[in-house]
């Protein structure tokens, strides 16, 4: 008998993919402690015995890294260093069939909505009384938060309706209740995170209520950023923008992901939107919001794409200067409409195209940020690296976007805010002192 089966359990929960994921991967972590079971997150010591890998099924890429990942630890299993080996998550959901075949080492394999049933292997019981409660597995002092759950829309490049189900929005009182035992923790900051933002509250209360749970949030005391995630830009409730503008503690932020610029390929990806009216619809923001700052999130080489489009998109870029973008290879997945199409951008060319498109963008970049200089911004000190604090601006999320190096004459601590005056700029970072 090996001495590893006399000791209690521990249990390590390794996420890969979207902040959704993790958000997923921390309220399993609060009901395996709940339970009196010793759970980890990202676990460095190897002194668990026990893994659940929570897996992305999203793109090509995040694919062979969840594959990659549990092949890693069923490596472990067959060494003697682990008992069990879990799966769960989108590649899971989506393709389990194949995998249990394929990966028979693995103990079990879960789904997207199958909490309770990874709490069954462990003889554990679901508590609802813990219901938005979670083991925080970012620093204290921020949180993302998941406000509805799947998604409606038919993207023809998406797959996560088929890994996440349809809509789904949680009740305001429920996410009030969240963010309120969040700030009991030490949470400054949360970032709504859905699959779609715009969308919330159309199942359950018949309307589009984004706008109502953000004053209610905006009431939580303590909670000094709100920040918005992945808004979906065809029927954009522009009342949003009228809650950003009264309430302080709500980001002047917005991460809409358009995905191209093109109306050819605006139609072939099933946006429901074409060039003119995003166009119209960025000025609407930007009159409404003075000074917010927009992200999006673009493909490179869908289906059909021309150097035509590709032009289209680096224009459009051009003249609405974004303040952050980021960029994907487009993806072929089964079941999606797209599917049906044919692949016909080769893979080096796609990075090619996603190349250029960021160089355009870096530019961009850089010119926003040489505006900063000489300004004073508030600023949340995320960390110390290097002998050096690193934070974020009102209009920078967490790891996708901007850092600010923070020269201060005395101790900072983690989680603060201080007023920092910028003295340099670079492409996607800023520089400066606590004043």
């Amino acid at each position: 008998m090996k001495v590893r089966s006399l000791k209690k359990d521990k249990v390590n929960i390794i996420t890969l993919g979207c902040s959704k994921n993790l958000v997923d991967s921390e309220v399993l972590s609060g009901q395996l402690a709940a339970n009196d079971i010793a759970v980890v997150h990202e676990n460095k010591n190897l002194d668990h015995n026990i893994v659940v890998v929570n897996t992305c099924g999203f793109i090509d890429k995040a694919k062979e890294e969840s594959i990659n990942t549990i092949l890693d630890q069923v490596e472990l299993k067959r060494r003697g260093e682990l008992d069990k080996v879990y799966v769960t998550g989108c590649l899971s959901e989506r393709y389990r069939g194949d995998l249990e075949s394929e990966i028979p080492e693995v103990d079990a394999w879960f789904g997207t909505m199958e909490l309770p049933l990874i709490l069954k292997k462990f003889e554990a019981d679901y508590k609802s009384e813990l219901l938005g409660e979670r083991l925080l597995s970012t620093p204290q002092h921020y949180a993302y938060m998941k406000i509805s759950e799947g998604c409606n829309r038919t993207c023809a490049f998406c797959a996560i309706p088929l890994m996440r189900g349809q809509h789904v929005s949680k009740p305001i009182e429920e996410l009030v209740a969240e963010a309120e035992a969040l700030v009991k923790k030490g949470v400054k900051e949360v970032m709504l995170i859905a699959q779609e933002l715009t969308y919330y509250g159309l199942d359950i209360y018949k309307k589009r209520e984004l706008p109502r749970l953000l004053h209610a949030l905006a009431d939580v005391k303590g909670l000094e950023w709100i920040r918005l995630h992945y808004a979906y830009p065809s029927k954009f409730p522009l009342e949003i923008l009228d809650v950003m503008r009264e309430r302080d503690n709500i980001c002047k932020y917005l991460d809409m992901p358009l995905q191209h610029a093109s109306n050819n390929m605006l139609k072939a990806m099933r946006r429901n939107i074409t060039r003119e009216e995003m166009t119209e619809l960025i000025q609407q923001i930007r009159e409404k919001v003075p000074g917010i700052c927009l992200r999006t999130t673009l493909i490179a080489g869908f289906p059909g794409e021309t150097e035509a489009d590709v032009s289209a998109l680096k224009a459009f870029l051009q003249e609405h200067r974004f303040d952050r973008v980021g960029i994907f290879n487009y993806s072929h997945e089964e079941n999606t409409s797209a599917y049906d199409m044919v692949d016909d951008v080769p893979a080096d060319e796609k990075s090619r195209r996603a190349q250029e498109i960021m160089e355009v963008q870096q530019e961009i970049s850089f010119e926003k940020n040489q505006e900063k200089v000489g300004k004073i911004f508030k600023v949340l000190i995320d960390k110390k690296e290097a002998g050096r604090y690193l934070g974020r601006t009102e209009f920078d999320s967490v790891e996708v976007d901007n850092e600010v190096v923070v020269h201060a004459g005395k101790k900072l601590t983690i989680g603060e805010f201080v007023q920092v005056k910028i003295t340099k700029a670079y492409d996607y970072d800023l520089e400066g002192e606590v004043i």
